[in-house]
């Protein structure tokens, strides 16, 4: 179809029309090789990509939101090819192209670098793709026609190898379209490697393997299609003795540590298993009184008893409570909330504490209607009103897909679009409200009518529709949230329980098996998709069970690794040969502070005693520094990441010699006094501090150290010696302190 600007008035020339020309003239036969016609250059399959490849249609450049750049705009890499040719063909008065001197187009002049451009040069003159826009202006730069060959799928050879640390592979990218053709489009894709630190891949698809053993994938992209290639890298070590294998965990990971060549560490002893186990699960420390007889018992099975003994227990529930209840948003805005954040976070501890199944917990959520006071989990549409932000949020936190982007354009690394979007958003839409008896409450309630949320590009309206699934059939009586829950707590879902044990397993492991744990997708590949698979069935075959996914996580002997590497596995990131370890979070570290020094700290609206991790809501951060410098989220986001677990040199000062921990060390109630004034030799006492901090008693090193500084004497600032009394309850101060500030105590390794 031969193109016409609209401010312009020729049609190009055809080969058709050159070779009645040529007839007329009196010359026939073949077309001389100075007069032939080329193949016909696609907008779509040649003219995008060269665009994309060369960073022109990115966020930060020609596809930036709200109007592009300097007045041009494309959009986001090439998904909508159309409404390209409209900007790039029809607008600016077509001043963009020139058809009779292609080189002297204003875009390629531009891109080439010939005329100033703030993007700088994005295709060389001699490049491919700066001929292939030449050819395609030449030929008069045209749309594609409907019969035009469509990219039905993208494959990359090899898809997959093992490769030794330090080998390059190249990547070939083939592009399969609708007529059956097959093209090479390496030149035109675009390659990533999801982890920058284990493999590089340059911009012809070359992977250059780096340092660093394990699994590394690489995306390429060619139009909207995506393609993954992953690679083993191998140590390459002897595994020939492992850790006991408890159960399908280990058999997973260890199966995957011999095939990378990767040794574990040996499995830890009682006393680093009894306080890791009790931070992970309680989100506490162990008493001195539980270290000692945790230490004593000669039982062959007593950490099963006692992870399940905590896992039963409240600790557990108030734990898990502030888990969920951050990326929950129970956030407080307004005094008016008080009702609504306590009722919510009871529910949610209530839930965990009674073992709730997942499915029916989500199902509850996202369901809920009525008052706070009657049905506590409607609290929830409090915080999250518009029904992209239920959507987006739901997505992201109970399927581990994240739909922020598609509400605008085709999701950048995904399959979902725009429709996925907006059918998505559809299963809220009758969510109606209405103030209720209880000052800043509403009532919740399904309004009746037909389930639809409008396309705001298409403008077409849109029925509720799962990701990937078709449109189940919903009356105008029926609540449309219910049909959503159904299909969440479907077995055949591909996405929800998936997303709830790679979320478990980051908490238990520091890494989740897909990082970051909350977006999940085909170009985000599981470091040990055998093991994901393994969980997510059990997972599934136990009914949603989350207590018992916790006992089957915490019993294997891969939880139970120690932390310290040996001579091979000190740069695996992502394989699980040793404990990962971490800082302590806010909640968990003021508690243990508070139980070394022996105080409370004490909150507002609550009884004297309440743990900091059973808090309700964000609004105790304000009151507490230390919970604001050692980053307590405020519920913002459903995002874990806005949880604070970097060290700081905030931190360090607040520990060192803030007031609220100088208050807790000097506290006539606190251990420090307590220990100064307690009849008996020193060594009990130290024994003491060491198994409430570290759940085991003092080396010998550590104890004489300990007995020489609680002898010293102290001197005033006179120099002369001070009261022998204050001076041993001053030592037991120092010596607290000084144990809270080792990493020992900080983190949980």
């Amino acid at each position: 179809m031969p193109f016409k600007n609209r401010n312009s008035r020729r049609p190009f020339v055809t080969q058709a029309v050159l070779g009645l020309c040529l007839f007329t003239l009196g010359i026939s036969g073949p077309l001389p090789k100075s007069l032939a016609i080329e193949p016909p250059v696609s907008f779509v399959n040649d003219v995008v990509p060269v665009m994309t490849k060369s960073g022109c249609n990115m966020g930060v450049c020609h596809a930036k939101a709200g109007g592009g750049q300097n007045g041009f705009q494309l959009s986001l890499l090439g998904f909508e090819p159309a409404e390209d040719f409209e900007h790039l063909v029809l607008e600016g008065r077509g001043r963009r192209l020139s058809l009779v001197s292609p080189d002297q187009s204003l875009l390629l002049m531009k891109a080439s670098g010939q005329i100033k451009h703030g993007g700088g040069v994005r295709l060389a003159k001699s490049s491919k793709g700066y001929e292939q826009i030449r050819d395609w202006i030449a030929q008069g730069a045209s749309i594609d026609s409907p019969s035009s060959p469509k990219l039905v799928r993208l494959e990359i050879e090899p898809n997959k190898a093992t490769l030794k640390l330090q080998q390059n592979q190249q990547l070939k990218a083939l592009a399969r379209f609708s007529d059956g053709s097959v093209r090479d489009v390496t030149s035109q894709a675009l390659f990533e490697s999801n982890d920058k630190a284990m493999a590089e891949v340059n911009e012809n698809g070359l992977v250059k393997v780096l340092d660093i053993p394990g699994k590394v994938a690489v995306m390429v992209r060619y139009q909207t299609s995506v393609a993954v290639f992953n690679a083993a890298v191998p140590l390459g070590a002897s595994v020939d003795k492992l850790p006991p294998t408890k159960n399908f965990v280990d058999k997973a990971v260890f199966a995957n540590l011999k095939e990378l060549g990767i040794p574990p560490s040996p499995v830890i002893d009682d006393a680093t298993f009894l306080r890791r186990v009790t931070l992970d699960i309680g989100g506490r420390l162990p008493t001195e009184a539980e270290a000692s007889a945790f230490l004593a018992n000669k039982s062959p099975d007593k950490r099963d008893q006692w992870i399940d003994e905590l896992v039963q227990g409240t600790d557990y529930a108030d734990f898990f409570a502030a888990k969920w209840t951050a990326v929950l948003k129970n956030r407080r805005d307004d005094a008016s909330d008080l009702l609504s954040n306590f009722a919510f976070h009871a529910w949610v501890r209530d839930s965990l504490l009674a073992n709730k199944p997942y499915d029916h917990f989500v199902r509850e959520l996202l369901a809920a209607t009525g008052t706070v006071i009657g049905n506590p989990p409607v609290a929830w549409y409090k915080r999250v009103k518009e029904p992209k932000n239920q959507i987006e949020d739901v997505a992201q936190l109970f399927l581990g897909v994240r739909m922020q982007c598609a509400q605008c354009h085709h999701h950048p690394f995904e399959r979902w679009s725009q429709d996925d979007y907006y059918s998505l958003s559809a299963f809220f839409s009758q969510v109606g409200r209405k103030p209720s008896g209880t000052r800043g409450e509403d009532l919740i309630f399904h309004k009746r009518g037909m389930a639809t949320a409008t396309n705001i590009k298409s403008g077409i309206a849109l029925k509720p529709a799962a990701l990937g699934d078709p449109a189940p059939s919903i009356s105008a009586d029926e609540d449309p949230r219910l049909k959503l829950a159904d299909w969440m707590g479907s077995p055949k879902n591909p996405f929800f329980a998936k997303a709830l044990v790679n979320r478990y397993w980051k908490h238990f492991f520091q890494r989740g098996l897909i990082e970051p744990e909350d977006d999940i997708r085909d170009s985000n590949p599981p470091s040990n998709p055998e093991l994901l698979g393994a969980l997510e069935k059990h997972f599934i075959e136990t009914g949603f069970d989350l207590k018992e996914l916790v006992r089957t996580i915490t019993r294997s002997s891969a939880y139970q690794l120690s932390a310290a590497p040996n001579k091979y596995n000190g740069g695996d990131r992502q394989n699980y040969s040793r404990y990962y370890p971490r800082r302590l979070a806010a909640e968990v570290m003021l508690d243990s502070i508070d139980q070394l020094a022996g105080t409370q700290t004490d909150f507002a609206n609550l009884p004297a005693g309440t743990r900091a991790v059973s808090l309700p809501d964000n609004s105790y951060n304000n009151s507490s520094p230390f919970l604001k410098v050692f980053g307590r989220p405020e519920g913002e986001s459903v995002c874990e990441c806005e949880r604070v677990q970097s060290s700081s040199l905030g931190q360090s000062l607040h520990l060192i010699n803030a007031s609220d921990i100088r208050g807790k060390l000097t506290s006539p109630t606190g251990r420090a006094e307590k220990l100064a004034k307690a009849a008996g030799p020193p060594e009990p006492k130290i024994k003491e501090l060491y198994l409430s901090a570290f759940s085991r008693e003092p080396r010998p090193d550590e104890m004489k150290a300990a007995l020489n500084y609680l002898s010293e004497p102290r001197l005033n600032a006179a120099g002369q010696p001070v009261d022998a009394q204050k001076a041993i309850r001053d030592n037991f101060q120092d010596l607290i302190w000084a144990l809270m500030n080792t990493k020992e105590f900080l983190f949980n390794h």
